[in-house]
């Protein structure tokens, strides 16, 4: 990881098309994130084309923000399609331990395996079976206390799992690391955590699941550090994050990296 910025070099030159099946929420930031980033995105959930525009895709983030029952289906046909092709996708499981419905509909998706496993510390410990303090969609349990459900999780199901918070944790499993980029504004713009997702999807796409994954998270918390240099509050600290994640480069995420392995 001594060249962490190469993963975003990388990104950049294959421009990936990210499909991405997320929350009604999350669907103009996530784009506008991925479009900075130098990714392209597709908010497509319909039953009756997901399977073909998975095909044709490269990478897909799940989010169970706003859930329907036809989205559960697009949810599951499309992650299918990205297995049956070898393509990374990213589950995010928010707010999980609020309703019977979210828990039932994360069995199903974390049966199809994803590559990579996305939420905060309460959400990664529901996953896990574990009894969390989130209230609705809003952790509330500290990322150290999710450490252990995260790697039993990604041992289990031979995933990356990512717990984000104020320092974020990622894990294959065996190997660990902590990323401590970021902002406390960043958790005062809704949806920033779920445009993280395709963020982590783009980078997978022909990288190292684990290593693309580090890389994509210190790259977004290092854009989040440039935001908060410069912003007023949380409203400019949106649009300076947005600028932020267009001009880094490769050399700057590598030279502003604090990721130690």
């Amino acid at each position: 990881m001594e060249t962490i910025g190469h993963y975003l070099d990388q990104m950049r030159s294959a421009s990936p098309l990210v499909h991405n099946i997320t929350n009604f929420v999350a669907m103009n930031s996530m784009a506008n994130v991925l479009l900075s980033a130098g990714a392209s995105p597709a908010m497509v959930h319909s039953v009756e084309e997901v399977e073909d525009f998975a095909a044709i895709s490269n990478a897909l983030t799940v989010n169970i923000g706003t859930l329907e029952p036809a989205w559960v289906d697009a949810m599951c046909i499309a992650a299918k399609q990205m297995n049956s092709q070898s393509k990374p996708w990213v589950f995010d499981p928010v707010g999980v331990g609020a309703t019977q419905y979210r828990q039932q509909t994360s069995k199903q998706l974390l049966a199809l395996k994803p590559t990579v496993i996305r939420g905060n510390a309460s959400e990664i410990m529901a996953l896990a079976g574990l009894e969390s303090s989130a209230q609705g969609v809003d952790g509330r349990d500290s990322v150290e206390s999710a450490v252990e459900a995260a790697r039993n999780l990604a041992r289990q199901l031979g995933s990356v799992v990512a717990v984000t918070g104020p320092t974020d944790v990622v894990t294959d499993g065996e190997r660990i690391v902590e990323i401590p980029h970021g902002s406390h504004y960043m958790s005062r713009v809704t949806t920033l955590g779920c445009s993280l997702n395709g963020v982590i999807a783009a980078f997978c796409v022909g990288q190292p699941s684990y290593e693309a994954t580090v890389a994509a998270i210190a790259y977004y918390g290092i854009a989040g550090e440039t935001a908060h240099n410069k912003c007023q509050g949380p409203g400019s600290f949106w649009v300076e994050f947005v600028d932020a994640l267009a001009s880094l480069s490769g050399d700057d995420v590598t030279s502003r990296s604090q990721v130690k392995l």
